[in-house]
């Protein structure tokens, strides 16, 4: 079978390999689409850890074409989403509920075989049924969708709730939509990109702010603001210095921020905590999917989250590695590596 492995930092190709055997507990899955993920690419720089030679690809779904010996509740030719993040069940995290942070947890397309291939192996207890009838490229969405959930589970908006997106990729679109069924009245997107600041409000945001207009802070919290003295929530998406700290001027006294983007391993930003003191902000971080895998596959399912108009284009598993090793181009939200194209 192709699969696009990461032979070393800087080192991608496509390659034929060896098609993988389901264990007893296993599903062997052929891929239908594989979402390229920000992750991805900071593994291919080495800004992320991982554990090369291995096949990228965390943002999947696909179709049951073999089951282990000991695989229940599936059958050959189900449609299933895999959760990449696999732990232990044993360490303390784990006991104590926190599997996101389980001491050896271990990603589908970090640290064993992933998505951008023809086929993956998913354990039966990562595998959740998708509809016969679903867009087969919609599940792909799954993943993401699922880190969102936890953010938005961690910022607690209130019904009537005003809420600052900082990011236009498909987290912060994702995190939009969310928000809005989260019961906020007022959301805003701030990114610099005019295509999907428009999309933003075509998904739901309410206003939508671009950073080279002006300050982002006078803009939003500024006296004549969007929202004079700050917002209930705010959640960074980009994964970005600058607005990592935007988050944490934009949120009122006694909001929250959440920070969902991710930065590269060992960049650091500069925060003033008598500022976040003073003002009792709270500052959060949302770390993956935990126990939220399920939840994003239902809200794919019944078709309440609008995943179409993020996907910019589908490559083959030829196209992937260019995709990967270099930066999304202008306006572009989210590629789908489709095996067989």
């Amino acid at each position: 079978m192709k699969a696009m492995r990461l032979e070393a930092t800087g080192r991608l190709f496509t390659r034929e390999v060896e098609k993988p055997m389901p264990g007893p507990d296993d599903l062997l899955v052929r891929v239908e689409a594989c979402g390229v993920c920000g992750t991805d690419r900071h593994l291919f720089k080495g800004e992320f850890p991982c554990t090369p030679p291995v096949t990228l690809g965390h943002e999947f779904s696909g179709i049951v074409e073999e089951l282990g010996a000991g695989v229940t509740g599936f059958a050959i030719g189900d449609r299933i989403t895999g959760d990449p993040n696999i732990a232990c069940g044993r360490c303390s995290h784990c006991v104590g509920g926190r599997v996101n942070l389980c001491r050896n947890l271990r990603a589908i397309g970090i640290h064993r075989g992933g998505g951008f291939a023809d086929y993956v192996i998913v354990p039966q207890k990562q595998a959740f049924l998708l509809p016969a009838d679903l867009d087969p490229m919609h599940g792909a969405f799954c993943e993401p969708l699922a880190c969102c959930l936890h953010g938005i589970d961690l910022a607690e908006i209130k019904t009537g709730a005003s809420v600052v997106v900082l990011g236009g990729g498909v987290i912060g679109l994702l995190t939009v939509q969310l928000a809005r069924l989260a019961g906020a009245t007022t959301v805003i997107l701030v990114t610099r990109q005019a295509s999907r600041r428009n999309l933003a409000e075509n998904l739901g945001a309410t206003a939508s702010v671009d950073p080279a207009a002006g300050d982002v802070i006078t803009q939003i919290a500024g006296e004549t603001g969007l929202v004079p003295g700050g917002v209930d929530v705010v959640l960074e998406c980009a994964g970005v210095g600058e607005t990592v700290i935007q988050a944490t001027k934009l949120v009122r006294p006694g909001g929250t921020a959440v920070i969902l983007g991710v930065m590269p391993q060992g960049e650091t930003v500069a925060i003033e905590p008598f500022d976040l003191l003073f003002r009792e902000v709270k500052l959060v971080t949302s770390f993956l999917n935990p126990f939220t895998h399920r939840r994003a596959a239902d809200l794919i399912a019944c078709r309440k989250i609008e995943v179409e108009k993020l996907i910019s284009r589908r490559v083959s598993l030829d196209e992937a590695p260019e995709v990967v090793a270099n930066p999304p181009q202008p306006g572009e939200v989210k590629v789908l590596v489709v095996p067989g194209l």
